[in-house]
């Protein structure tokens, strides 16, 4: 958090929809993550118990290079 590396998350949003996110995150707590969404161009607000994978971007091209 503190290097404001950008990560790739997956998120299941409340409308039950899967969608991968590159952000930038500014603060954590025990039910939130507040971050700056590179998709929507604002902060958003992402529940923790909704986040199904989280990586930094490099991880995540290297992971699907070996996968495919």
């Amino acid at each position: 958090m503190e290097e404001k590396i950008p990560l790739d998350m997956i998120y299941l949003g409340n409308n039950k929809e899967i969608t991968q996110r590159k952000l930038i995150i500014k603060e954590v707590n025990d039910k939130y993550i507040y971050a700056y969404c590179l998709l929507r161009k604002q902060f958003r607000t992402f529940k923790r118990e909704n986040i199904l994978s989280i990586l930094p971007i490099s991880e995540t091209y290297s992971m699907n290079h070996y996968l495919h």
